[in-house]
């Protein structure tokens, strides 16, 4: 179990907090298009005003390596936290990050007040954990809270490096959600425990199969990683996306499985079509029946009954990765039916970020669901079972 410090278990009062989000939104023309992760950082910051905390905001946002980018700028984000808390959040515009605008800001603070900093990665220390930048940003506070999950798996000065140079480092309530959920649903699930994975490949969630085989009921396997699987068994799969050197890998996970008593499931039809492209002619074929000149894309009817009636019973249901090529429409039945059975037990369900989050959310699924996670790498190296350094920095309770 991860039992981490959390921004409940501090008094921040009088404190320099500096708080470590994920504001890397999208940006339009200094716009910002989508604000859901602003409005997920708002309880956190919340909690440290009303505290009387010194709130000092930090985060990345795109891929500005180590240069100040201006259209990268968190400057609109300062502007439409203002407006979401109801009070000034000061942006302390740095292209070091910690400069003389930054220091300004922090010496004049009140109890309850909020500055922001520039984007950590202006600085070309922030992606190598370097010791000058994490000293810096250390320098202005007294305590650490992260609440950054979706950078968690990385190392870096504004999560990690900076933990070494404050007394105190805790989590915000979104990274103990992440914990609580991802972390412990899966190393201590209340059964039947079913996870599904899907995804194009296979290669890259082979840890996840391996770690999740120690420790689910059922394994669903459905995306264009299926295919790696029929092929092991000698089945014929035409254009549909192939990992070649997989097939023999896919095989022993199956007989693992079978060894382990757990149920893993692939396919019994697919959704084929002649292109790769919402317009091709498609139609639904057999297990093994793929025409040698066209490919899958979606699973079929059948498999999406197969799959819905397996988590029936779930007390506890993990999924990452769509079942199909959800972002046409011809091709995104099998990651919807998914998505609604999902929605209709009565069990923790929990979404792996990325993809699977985004077809959850774009089907209007998102408040059926208990946790939908809001890193997509780091909630993968979660499910393989790996520490996190952006957790495993912070103070043990």
């Amino acid at each position: 179990m991860l039992n981490k410090k959390s921004v409940d278990d501090i008094n921040v009062n009088g404190k320099r907090v500096l708080v470590r989000c994920d504001f890397n939104v999208p940006l339009q023309d200094g716009k910002i298009t989508d604000e859901n992760r602003l409005v997920a950082a708002l309880p956190t910051i919340k909690k440290l005003i009303a505290d009387g905390g010194k709130v000092i905001l930090c985060s990345h946002l795109g891929k500005p390596k180590g240069e100040p980018k201006p259209e990268l700028s968190l400057a609109p984000v300062a502007k439409r936290l203002t407006e979401l808390l109801g009070q000034e959040v000061k942006f302390a515009a740095d292209n070091e990050v910690v400069g003389v605008n930054a220091k300004a800001a922090v010496e004049a603070m009140q109890n309850g007040d909020v500055i922001l900093l520039e984007n950590t990665r202006y600085r070309a220390e922030e992606t190598k954990n370097g010791e000058a930048f994490s000293k810096d940003l250390a320098s202005l506070a007294d305590v650490f809270v992260n609440d950054a999950f979706g950078t968690a798996h990385r190392a870096h000065c504004s999560n990690v490096g900076v933990t070494e140079y404050v007394d105190t480092a805790v989590v915000g309530y979104l990274m103990q959600k992440e914990i609580d959920f991802l972390g412990n649903a899966v190393n201590n699930p209340e059964r039947p425990f079913v996870a599904i994975l899907g995804g194009a490949k296979v290669s890259s969630k082979i840890s996840v199969i391996e770690n999740l085989l120690d420790k689910v009921d059922t394994l669903i396997i459905g995306g264009g990683m299926a295919y790696t699987f029929m092929a092991g068994l000698g089945e014929e799969v035409g254009k549909s996306l192939l990992e070649e050197d997989y097939k023999e890998y896919a095989v022993n996970m199956m007989k693992k499985a079978e060894e382990k008593g757990v149920k893993l499931l692939i396919p019994v039809d697919t959704v084929v079509a002649d292109d790769f492209s919402n317009d091709a002619n498609f139609k639904v074929v057999e297990r093994g029946g793929i025409p040698a000149d066209m490919e899958g894309l979606d699973i079929g009817p059948k498999t999406a009954e197969l799959f819905a009636n397996a988590v029936k019973e779930a007390k506890t249901v993990v999924w990452n990765g769509p079942m199909g090529c959800f972002e046409m429409p011809n091709f995104a039945k099998g990651t919807i039916a998914v998505a609604k059975a999902l929605a209709e037990i009565d069990a923790t369900t929990i979404i792996g970020g990325g993809d699977s989050a985004a077809a959850v959310n774009t089907l209007g699924f998102g408040d059926k669901m208990t946790h939908i996670s809001t890193g997509g790498g780091a909630s993968l190296e979660f499910l393989e079972g790996k520490e996190l350094p952006g957790v495993a920095a912070a103070n043990d309770k």
